[in-house]
């Protein structure tokens, strides 16, 4: 049995797209007698795309949030029937944001799902006005470079932290990928990483040979 004929197999009001990281089908989308409801977790219509909780530091935003909404033909375009705001703090990690996005997912479908069922919910159209789309991101993009501010170094080594691949410096032949790090004006360890103003000083990190 194909998926579709599951899903109409169960005559849905409503189907939750969850965690699916593909464009869905226009026979998906129209399957459900009231259509597909997706998460995403930005502020829609900021953060469209990929990536989300990772650009979310890097970029330095002071909040976030997780966005429910009607599914359409596009990436992350359809009408919003409920957000929650998440802040982010100078020292918030993707192993932090990830926690509290997981978490609003939680509150937002216990918010709106009683609508839903009740028929009273309500829905407001993004303003693409405000629309920014962000790309995907490979273990390649957290290579930490000299050329980078201690700023633009903490921002990285934090938004690319666990459950994500990590920020990584090669440094001797070997790969550190840096898990947590303080930084200092001055060199104290050999394996310290100089940036523009400053050093890079590891507290977690993983050590490979690169020559592997």
């Amino acid at each position: 049995m194909l998926y579709i004929d599951i899903i109409n197999k169960y005559n849905l009001d409503w189907l939750f797209i969850i965690g699916w990281s593909q464009i869905v089908s226009n026979q998906v989308l129209n399957s459900p007698k009231s259509g597909c409801i997706g998460m995403h977790p930005t502020l829609l219509p900021v953060g469209r795309g990929r990536a989300a909780i990772p650009w979310a530091i890097i970029k330095g935003l002071d909040k976030t949030g997780v966005t429910m909404f009607v599914m359409d033909e596009g990436v992350d375009t359809g009408d919003i029937l409920g957000q929650i705001e998440i802040p982010i703090k100078s020292d918030t990690t993707a192993t932090d944001l990830y926690n509290k996005v997981t978490d609003a997912h939680i509150d937002l479908i216990s918010e709106i799902f009683p609508l839903l069922k009740s028929d009273n919910y309500s829905i407001h159209v993004q303003d693409e006005s405000q629309a920014t789309y962000w790309e995907g991101r490979t273990p390649a993009d957290g290579q930490l470079d000299s050329s980078m501010t201690i700023n633009e170094a903490d921002a990285l080594i934090r938004g690319t932290t666990h459950p994500y691949p990590g920020a990584y410096y090669i440094k001797d032949k070997e790969k550190f990928i840096i898990w947590k790090a303080e930084f200092s004006s001055l060199r104290s360890s050999p394996i310290d990483f100089e940036l523009k103003d400053g050093y890079i000083k590891p507290i977690d990190y993983t050590c490979i040979n690169n020559e592997l």
